[in-house]
């Protein structure tokens, strides 16, 4: 399981989540913040930070946000 970054992050990147991940890996991207779902330790310390409230876990995803934790799949994929 790994957490998502969601729309209220968008354009807002606001950075909190950064400093407080302890596995660094959170990175930032063009339009928003991305959590790597393969790294992510399911801590929740991005979480509790996010002053946009823009951090999901994983399997708490509505249908319409599903499509973050894509992109963030792709984000990192093509980083790799």
């Amino acid at each position: 399981m790994a957490f998502v970054i969601t729309s209220p992050c968008q354009n807002e990147k606001a950075a909190e989540c950064v400093t407080v991940c302890p596995v660094d890996c959170i990175v930032e991207g063009p339009d928003q913040f991305y959590i790597d779902p393969d790294i992510c330790i399911d801590c929740g310390a991005c979480k509790s930070v996010c002053p946009v409230d823009a951090i999901e876990e994983e399997y708490d995803l509505t249908p319409d946000q599903e499509t973050y934790l894509e992109k963030a799949e792709k984000f990192f994929e093509n980083a790799h």
